[in-house]
């Protein structure tokens, strides 16, 4: 700060500053209208063109807002979970499984060699004519049976379908053929 004769200070502001500054606020001031436009311009376009909508817009909050679980209680509620069950069941058969190929060999290394390869839970091992003997013997009707509905025996459990519910009748037919023939 300088002090001249009498007391009095200065302007600390110099006439190069003031012009600096001046401008400075004016560079600013004309950033910030076209700023403005900009946002102005975006809000125009985007109006004109909004976005497009899903189709399965509704489908979508609809499941969203779907409760997680149900109660059911007394006879309304057995029939209700009979209904449900049913209804599941039908998806499920309706969904057929590897493409809906009949080749025993594809379904066997896709599903069933995870148990009839390792014996796992009795599972009979393919090619082992020890195990599959007895079986054999009962005939390839009651095989398919075993293998559509599901077994549980002495010698070990054999889930419906082998847990997998998308696989039509043909098709485990056509694999137990392939197991029994690679067995023999």
């Amino acid at each position: 700060m300088r002090v001249q004769r009498g007391g009095f200070v200065s302007n600390p502001v110099t006439k190069t500053d003031a012009a600096f500054l001046k401008h400075f606020v004016q560079l600013i001031a004309f950033l910030m209208f076209v700023a403005a436009v900009l946002i102005a311009l975006a809000v125009y376009i985007y109006r004109k063109n909004p976005p497009p909508q899903s189709p399965d817009a509704e489908k979508v909050v609809a499941q969203r807002i779907a409760p997680v679980g149900g109660v059911y209680a007394g006879d309304t509620g057995r029939a209700a979970m009979a209904a449900a069950a049913d209804a599941a069941a039908k998806a499920a058969a309706s969904q057929v499984a590897y493409g809906g190929t009949t080749d025993g060999k594809t379904i066997f290394g896709n599903l069933c060699h995870s148990c009839h390869e390792t014996g796992v839970a009795g599972a009979p091992k393919v090619g082992d004519k020890a195990e599959w003997a007895p079986r054999i013997a009962q005939g390839m009707d009651t095989l398919v049976k075993h293998a559509l509905d599901g077994f549980t025996g002495k010698t070990g459990t054999m889930p419906p379908k082998g847990g997998n519910p998308a696989l039509n009748e043909a098709q485990i037919k056509a694999t137990v053929e392939w197991m029994v023939g690679d067995s023999k």
